[in-house]
């Protein structure tokens, strides 16, 4: 089976809680060994607050997990004495940010097969005077890798973004032919490490109507259409670019297994439409494999054992199942 690190995300989140519960959930055991890296004071307490049949064992190494149903293995950071549970805080940013260090490490080592993030606070890592505004950056710096994306998974649906975590002002700008071609690369990619054969890639225009034939913008003209040609010549099945208002509700029905969106809101916002839940939040490109639930830390219930654990769940599952 395979091993799995999976980092604790911020203390003060629903991290801890979503990540025991989800490996308390029944057929989590059967699919790999999960180890938890995050810091003893939390997991005891999460443990303590959720009052279920589990043991606490701490070790020094993945090597040394077992696969044990009823304990939750830890590699203990030591990051913290105390913490605060429903609020960002620097002690919270710097040990989240540590616990993803470690994790990089081990799956670069081969030491863990896989890595698996609880949510950290982009506000957190800032107040610990942290330069990264998410996983996502942190983690492509961390392995070296240039070439990155977001893919985020959630029902029938499969989106990938060329721009990320930045403003909607900037966004134009940063649709070029060769981000728009990298993604779409990136796109491919993500479908053979999930193991779809001959994949039905769309990508989606930025402006509405796809541009209109450049009435209502010009960048499908100039940088998407010819991102989509020189993709075209290297043999990837590509359809686009598609009105955004549309192209979703085809993915929907099964006529594309992924799309390529220009920005942010415009993948997530159908994406949680429908699986608000369940998404998984997976980067594309890295050398190792990392998935993620696609939820922030909930803070405003947070360590109140009410937090619901299936997108941790489908994000575990999500880390068996790719390949690189």
């Amino acid at each position: 089976m395979k091993k799995i690190a999976i980092t604790m995300g911020d203390p003060g989140g629903v991290g801890p809680e979503i990540i025991i519960k989800a490996l308390s959930s029944a057929g989590i055991r059967d699919l790999c060994i999960p180890v938890v890296i995050g810091d003893r004071v939390v997991i005891e307490e999460i443990l303590s607050l959720l009052n279920l049949p589990l043991k606490l064992r701490v070790i020094k190494s993945p090597e040394e997990s077992r696969p044990e149903t009823e304990t939750i293995e830890l590699i203990d950071m030591g990051m913290l004495n105390k913490f605060w549970g429903g609020r960002p805080t620097a002690e919270g940013g710097n040990a989240c940010a540590g616990y993803i260090k470690k994790a990089a490490e081990l799956a670069l080592d081969k030491k863990v097969d896989a890595i698996v993030t609880a949510p950290i606070s982009k506000e957190a890592l800032k107040m610990a005077g942290m330069k990264w505004p998410g996983h996502t950056e942190m983690l492509a710096e961390l392995t070296g890798t240039k070439d990155y994306a977001m893919m985020l998974v959630g029902g029938p649906l499969r989106v990938i973004l060329v721009t990320i975590h930045t403003s909607l002002r900037s966004v134009p700008e940063m649709i070029t032919k060769e981000s728009v071609l990298k993604t779409i690369r990136l796109a491919k990619k993500a479908c053979d490490m999930m193991e779809i054969e001959n994949p039905e890639i769309a990508t989606a225009g930025l402006n509405p109507h796809a541009g209109e034939a450049g009435i209502f913008g010009d960048e499908e003209i100039k940088e998407i259409i010819p991102a989509i040609e020189d993709a075209k010549k290297e043999g990837i099945q590509i359809t686009g670019p598609l009105p955004p208002d549309t192209i979703f509700h085809k993915a929907y029905k099964g006529e594309f297994d992924i799309v390529v969106c220009m920005y942010h809101d415009q993948g997530l916002i159908p994406l949680k439409m429908i699986a608000f839940e369940q998404g998984v939040n997976v980067t594309i490109g890295l050398p190792i494999i990392r998935t993620s639930p696609d939820h922030g830390t909930a803070y405003d219930i947070a360590w109140k054992g009410v937090a619901n654990p299936s997108s941790m769940i489908e994000a575990i599952k999500m880390a068996v199942r790719l390949r690189l």
